[in-house]
């Protein structure tokens, strides 16, 4: 469990496919300072096991469904990444609980500048805008964020200049794809109403090209 509270940036060192998903080693500073074998840590959103820990630089690996559903796989030797390792019981809980696990991915349509604030507006797919709510919680490449809009097909949000120089989110330019994580909470509600009979069950969804589409699979 994660909170969306960036801890720093580090760098892609390499991405490494292999038969059942692939590895990825990260360059970082401050979440290796206690870092060990096994523990969890937030890749642009996406949990992650440690299954090596160097001096500078630590290795986990990718699964074919996070490599499908995230951004992770189009990852190059030199890219920025958000990380976090995951909360401990007596911690701030600065953000909101989020899971790292990504539910899919959305893209980044606008990047305006309002004073020293950056807006963006990022295009939703409808399977994760159900849960979203003006002024609910969104986790975007790891980083938990207030829904400042919500529209027909994507949400705005506001970043602050430090979460702007701290994180990917203040180099991420229109067109850039984004990991989506939608508020944990609303899915349990959903589910809840629907076991009750006071929701009608989710309808099977329709492969087509833009379901594809949606989850990065085209």
């Amino acid at each position: 469990m994660f909170s969306g509270i960036v801890e720093e940036m580090g760098v892609v060192k390499s991405l490494v496919p292999g038969l059942a998903g692939a590895r990825l080693s990260i360059l970082a500073g401050t979440v290796l300072k206690d870092l060990q074998l096994g523990e969890s840590v937030s890749v642009s959103g996406a949990c992650l096991t440690a299954a090596e820990v160097g001096e500078t630089d630590f290795s986990v690996d990718v699964s074919v469904e996070t490599l499908d559903v995230t951004t992770l796989g189009a990852l190059a030797a030199g890219a920025a990444v958000n990380l976090e390792r995951a909360l401990k019981l007596n911690d701030r809980l600065g953000g909101h609980l989020v899971t790292g696990h990504v539910d899919g991915t959305g893209i980044l349509r606008e990047r305006t500048q309002a004073g020293n604030t950056l807006l963006l507006t990022l295009e939703v797919p409808e399977f994760i805008l159900r849960y979203c709510i003006p002024k609910g919680s969104i986790t975007v490449d790891g980083v938990s964020l207030t829904m400042n809009g919500v529209s027909e097909n994507g949400v705005s949000v506001a970043i602050i200049p430090h979460t702007a120089k701290v994180t990917t989110l203040g180099i991420k330019q229109p067109g850039d794809v984004v990991n989506l994580e939608s508020d944990l909470i609303g899915k349990y509600v959903e589910r809840l109403l629907q076991h009750s009979g006071k929701l009608p069950e989710k309808a099977a969804p329709v492969i087509d090209r833009d379901y594809l589409q949606q989850r990065g699979l085209t």
